[in-house]
């Protein structure tokens, strides 16, 4: 008798000790499923962002074509002299916060001028002609991350600040 008695006292015990732990855990337990649901939400949408992205890429396939300039065609500058000037027209394009509004419109179309330059001898695809404002902006930064990925190195603001520290 005396061991069903101490069984039922140990367990009585133990159940005071764990009942502030599962009074803790019934009260926390909606934050703890809330943080799960957003957890869950946010891993949803990268999928989602991820598979919307490949379609994209797949739907609009590789559309390489290497055109570049014959030897003998002297209207066109070389490739070297179309980087160097992007080189410069880059920088100069970095630094407009001093100069007035038509400098900067200037140096811009003309660092565009130069893009379509290193686009047609490299083979990239552009539309820097067609477009305007944002779009134009992001057909630029594309451009750019092309012929960056076919060996030209432009400069960046990233790159400008990192020079500056």
């Amino acid at each position: 008798m005396a061991i069903p008695h101490t069984l039922v006292l140990a367990v009585a015990i133990l159940t005071l000790l764990c009942l502030p732990a599962i009074v803790a855990a019934i009260v926390c337990a909606d934050e703890l499923i809330e943080r799960a649901a957003r957890a869950m939400q946010q891993a949803r949408l990268t999928r989602r962002e991820r598979r919307a992205i490949s379609r994209l890429d797949r739907s609009i396939g590789p559309t390489v074509e290497v055109a570049l300039i014959a030897p003998d065609d002297q209207e066109r500058p070389t490739i070297e002299q179309i980087a160097a000037d992007l080189h410069r027209l880059g920088q100069q394009r970095l630094g407009v916060a001093q100069r007035s509004q038509v400098w900067q419109t200037a140096v811009l179309r003309a660092y565009d001028e130069q893009l379509r330059l290193a686009s047609a001898c490299l083979g990239v695809t552009q539309h820097l002609s067609e477009l305007v404002g944002v779009d134009l902006e992001i057909e630029r930064v594309r451009v750019e991350g092309e012929l960056q990925a076919r060996g030209m190195i432009l400069p960046t603001a990233g790159a400008e600040r990192r020079e500056q520290r």
